[in-house]
């Protein structure tokens, strides 16, 4: 299954969360290092759910792109 990882960068780093996974995120110094850290969250947060037999979400995040007028 895949989800969306939304990144934002900011003036300390780079923090990410998984809209599909309630309360899976990470943060890192890099993009990079952000990218890994939230692909093992979400990892560790599937895995803790099937551990507590708790239903896996499915993924209801789409992203998309658009060009906003002046």
């Amino acid at each position: 299954m895949k989800y969306v990882a939304v990144y934002e960068q900011t003036s300390t780093g780079w923090p990410a969360y998984v809209p599909g996974l309630t309360g899976c995120v990470a943060a890192g110094d890099t993009r990079e290092e952000t990218e890994r850290l939230i692909r093992d969250a979400s990892a560790f947060h599937l895995e803790g759910l099937r551990q507590s037999y708790e239903p896996i979400p499915q993924s209801g995040t789409w992203t998309g792109t658009g060009v906003v007028s002046e």
